[in-house]
């Protein structure tokens, strides 16, 4: 894996477990990880959290983003807020190694309630070990950029 990326990672406080392995998993593989997430299960709103996790990522002070809320659909919607921001919520695999070749996304939101610690990895890895594959979606990205974010 890449070590020099820096990745920050949020939840609200339906996903601190998972979201604190997946933190420990990161920062085994050596990789630069701040956790800013909530610490203890007291409510969080998962649109603060994804919005200025997204905000860090989209102002390039981080590479990459991963979070984390029961189903991941609400936080990866929160996160999409912010321009030039691409996240999608995974549950297998292959849409993690689709999400960064054909889309470019600069995040990943995981459900807690939806994938396992095994799988997560499983999803993390295959998410950070891709590449955008340029090409033919390079067309595809510009639009959403220019179309959607004005």
């Amino acid at each position: 894996m890449n070590t020099t990326r820096r990745i920050i990672v949020s939840s609200d406080h339906a996903s601190i477990e998972l979201r604190l392995q997946v933190c420990e998993y990161l920062m085994e593989q050596r990789f630069f990880v701040e956790d800013t997430g909530p610490k203890a299960a007291k409510k969080s709103d998962y649109p603060i959290q994804g919005f200025e996790a997204a905000s860090r990522v989209a102002s390039g002070e981080f590479d990459l983003g991963i979070v984390f809320c029961g189903t991941g659909q609400g936080i990866m919607m929160a996160a999409n807020k912010v321009a030039g921001i691409r996240c999608g919520v995974c549950s297998d695999t292959y849409s993690a190694r689709m999400l960064r070749r054909h889309n470019d996304a600069n995040m990943l939101s995981l459900g807690a309630r939806v994938v396992g610690f095994g799988l997560a990895l499983d999803i993390v890895e295959a998410f950070l070990q891709s590449d955008f594959e340029g090409g033919r979606h390079i067309r595809r990205i510009r639009f959403l950029d220019e179309k959607l974010l004005g």
